[in-house]
C-alpha cells in the first residue's frame, strides 16, 4: 500500500468538494420544490469555496510531516478510510446517483456525504500543521452546518 502525504490527504478534500459541487448542481436540477433549489444552488457555491480553500492549504504543506507514531500510521488510516467510506470512482458515484431520482434521495444522499466530509476532515486535522487548525475547523463547522439545514428542509419538504 502506497503512503499518502499530507498533500495527498488535502487533494482527497478537494475531490470530496468538487464531487459536493457537482452533485448539488445535479440536486438543484431534480428538486421539485423551489426552497430545495435554492438550498442546492447555495451549497454548491459554498462547497466552491470550500475547494479554494483546501487548494490555499495544499499549496502550503506540500513538504509537511504529521507526527505519526510509525512512519505511514496515518495515511494507511486515511487510506483505508477512503477506499471504504467516501466514493470517488465514477462508477460508483454513478451507481449512487442512479438511485438519487428525487427530492427526498437528494437529501438522503448530501446528508450522507456532509457526514463524511465531516468525519474525513476531523482526521486530516492531524495531518496538516497546527497553522491549518482553525480553517480546517471553519470548514468542518460549515459542513456542520450544511447537514443541520439539509435534514431540517428534508424533514419539512417530507410532511
Amino acid at each position: 500500500m502506497g503512503v499518502f502525504t499530507a498533500s495527498d490527504i488535502v487533494e482527497v478534500a478537494i475531490r470530496i468538494e468538487e464531487n459536493g459541487i457537482n452533485f448539488y448542481k445535479f440536486a438543484e436540477q431534480i428538486a421539485k420544490q423551489q426552497e430545495a433549489k435554492e438550498l442546492f444552488a447555495h451549497l454548491a457555491k459554498e462547497e466552491a469555496n470550500h475547494k479554494k480553500i483546501f487548494e490555499g492549504i495544499f499549496a502550503k504543506i506540500e513538504k509537511y510531516n504529521p507526527p505519526e507514531s510509525y512512519a505511514g500510521e496515518y495515511s494507511a488510516y486515511l487510506r483505508s478510510y477512503v477506499d471504504n467510506n467516501i466514493i470517488f470512482t465514477k462508477e460508483a458515484m454513478d451507481k449512487e446517483l442512479s438511485r438519487v431520482t428525487d427530492t427526498i434521495a437528494a437529501f438522503d444522499f448530501a446528508i450522507r456525504r456532509e457526514l463524511d466530509s465531516i468525519l474525513y476532515y476531523h482526521e486530516i486535522k492531524k495531518l496538516v500543521p497546527s497553522a491549518q487548525h482553525d480553517t480546517i475547523e471553519q470548514i468542518i463547522e460549515e459542513e456542520r452546518k450544511h447537514y443541520k439545514i439539509l435534514t431540517e428542509l428534508k424533514k419539512r419538504i417530507e410532511k
